[in-house]
């Protein structure tokens, strides 16, 4: 006969099991619920027309979100070689100078940075840059979420290079390299899988802000390609026009809303990919 207080522990331990199992399904209820809701009001939306075409008039049917399209890809594509570089840079010092004082306010920066709300960082950038320039642009919006990836990249820079053996450091150095080609050439690529996570997963933080846009790139009704010039993207188009009073435009919110929810979960898929593909055996 099982003992008492070993039958105890055991049904205990299994209740516990049982009680994160059930916690774990719930916090994906949300995600589901959200998914399955936009997926249900926006496929119908969805056609050729829709991706190929700009918003027709009010009162006109159909339209499309080719401008909110284009607009979206150009301001992440800025905000990402303005970020990612400098990022990548940060990272790197952070890494190799752990304990140097310069290094410790730099980590304090990046976390403030990181709890700095978006409408903020909007605010800030249409002061530094909108109104001197006279103008709304794409750059202007593409510099505010650059400034909301750099948190994301220099930490996940910082972090995986701290993971690597410094041995790898130590025999690049032991062979003649100067220092600059072994962090560049032997520390960075073995990094890579790391590094590129945090990447993608900035670029699919920024992909769906709408805050920073309305203070900078403002928005355009047609297909624009100049980055100094206002431009259109999904947030944007997604806010502007769920809050207004037409139908029409009610339809293209939930289809672009679709699009941009497809896109935050491939990024982030395509993360968790890479990562498990190149992931480097410490």
């Amino acid at each position: 006969m099982m003992n008492p207080k070993l039958r105890y522990r055991l049904v205990k331990s299994k209740s516990v099991e049982w009680i994160i199992v059930l916690f774990a399904f719930l916090i994906t209820v949300p995600l589901i619920a959200i998914i399955f809701f936009v997926l249900k009001t926006g496929i119908s939306k969805i056609s050729w027309h829709f991706f190929t075409n700009i918003p027709k008039p009010v009162g006109e049917a159909g339209g499309g979100i080719a401008n909110a399209l284009v607009g979206s890809l150009l301001i992440v594509l800025v905000a990402a070689l303005i970020a990612v570089p400098i990022g990548i840079l940060c990272g790197i010092y952070l890494s190799e100078n752990k304990d140097s004082k310069l290094a410790s306010y730099s980590r304090l920066a990046v976390d403030v940075l990181q709890g700095t709300p978006s409408i903020v960082t909007g605010i800030v950038i249409y002061f530094w840059l909108v109104k001197p320039l006279g103008t709304f642009s794409a750059v202007s919006g593409s510099v505010a979420l650059a400034i909301m990836m750099l948190p994301i990249v220099i930490r996940s820079t910082e972090e995986t290079l701290k993971l690597l053996p410094s041995s790898l450091k130590e025999a690049g150095l032991a062979l003649g390299l100067p220092y600059h080609k072994v962090i560049l050439r032997v520390v960075v690529p073995c990094g890579f899988s790391g590094i590129l996570s945090g990447v993608m997963l900035s670029v699919a933080r920024i992909a769906g802000e709408t805050a920073p846009l309305l203070f900078t790139a403002f928005g355009n009704p047609y297909i624009s390609t100049n980055v100094l010039k206002p431009m259109q993207s999904l947030p944007l188009l997604i806010f502007n026009y769920a809050t207004s009073p037409y139908e029409e435009w009610h339809d293209l919110a939930w289809g672009a809303s679709l699009i941009l929810l497809i896109w935050v979960l491939l990024l982030n898929i395509t993360t968790k990919l890479i990562t498990r593909k190149w992931k480097v055996q410490l």
